[in-house]
């Protein structure tokens, strides 16, 4: 008889592609993980991962028993979770995949309620500007703006519908060097900018009366877009230059005097983020826990 966690420690690595980052995704250890793949091999006769000092990746035997596994280990998980509907509050484990902004800006308004309302569920977030697969990852969501999801993806509103791209710099920066009343002045500025973890940098957009600016601007201070923003916004408070951010990460700056507003009236808006899950498969109960939560007008 196999272990049935063998059995998805084994998918784990084979859809991760290695040891450490199977356990990143399946909440254990390398070193749990890696000697289930030895039990598994042992007790097949078969090698199932052509390791080496970088990859791990799954031979032609792994790759056939990864190709009938997933869905049959989908197929139990979604039967046990049936008992879930006989609970009084579902419980069990929901993994998030989000933005950093999402985890700040978003979820703090949710996350408390939510886990005070259902007790037997435990809640793990994972932070990540990459753009990943969701169940490749071994998350059961993530949070996304619309522009970012994939098709067979099932779409939720959750937090703010409109949210702003925000301009601002301290009030000693702008004293020393003026106050652009135009974002084509930004370009004259030093500014701080953002690189997604693709290599990305985006240009700042702006919108007035019909009018759509793009402008790329320079600065002596680049970061990471997530881990690093904080380093951005301290920088801009010291008066390095302008930065461009969420006008919701920026506003308690801006209460305090920190920050002052630059281009307010050019400030575009968009849509907010969406909660979203894949259709091709039942929703775990504590997944449909949290979007009836979000549904229900408490976030």
């Amino acid at each position: 008889m196999m272990d049935l966690s063998d059995l998805n420690a084994f998918v784990a690595v084979a859809r991760a592609g290695g040891f450490r980052d199977g356990a990143r995704a399946s909440g254990g250890s390398a070193s749990g993980l890696r000697e289930a793949g030895r039990r598994l091999e042992v007790q097949l006769g078969v090698r199932l991962f052509n390791r080496t000092t970088r990859s791990v990746v799954p031979t032609e035997a792994g790759l056939s028993l990864l190709e009938r596994l997933g869905p049959a280990l989908s197929e139990v998980e979604a039967a046990l979770d049936v008992v879930n509907g006989f609970r009084d509050r579902p419980a069990g484990s929901l993994r998030l995949n989000v933005p950093v902004s999402a985890a700040r800006l978003i979820l703090p308004d949710i996350v408390p309620g939510f886990l005070a309302a259902y007790p037997g569920i435990r809640l793990e977030v994972i932070a990540d500007e990459n753009f990943v697969d969701v169940l490749a990852a071994g998350c059961d969501a993530g949070i996304r703006y619309d522009e970012r999801l994939e098709q067979d993806m099932i779409a939720v509103p959750i937090g703010p519908r409109v949210q702003r791209f925000a301009t601002a710099a301290s009030p000693a920066y702008l004293d020393r060097h003026g106050r652009p009343q135009h974002p084509s002045d930004l370009l004259g500025h030093s500014c701080v900018r953002g690189r997604f973890a693709s290599g990305a940098m985006l240009p700042w957009e702006f919108e007035r009366d019909g009018e759509v600016v793009r402008v790329d601007p320079t600065g002596p201070l680049i970061v990471r877009i997530g881990g690093a923003t904080d380093l951005a916004v301290d920088a801009a408070i010291a008066g390095t230059g302008i930065i461009g951010l969420f006008e919701g990460w920026l506003r308690p700056y801006f209460d305090s005097g920190a920050l002052e507003p630059v281009l307010e009236p050019w400030w575009q808006s968009f849509p907010g983020p969406f909660l979203y899950y894949p259709g091709r498969r039942l929703v775990p109960a504590p997944l449909r826990a949290f979007i009836d939560y979000i549904k229900g007008g408490k976030a």
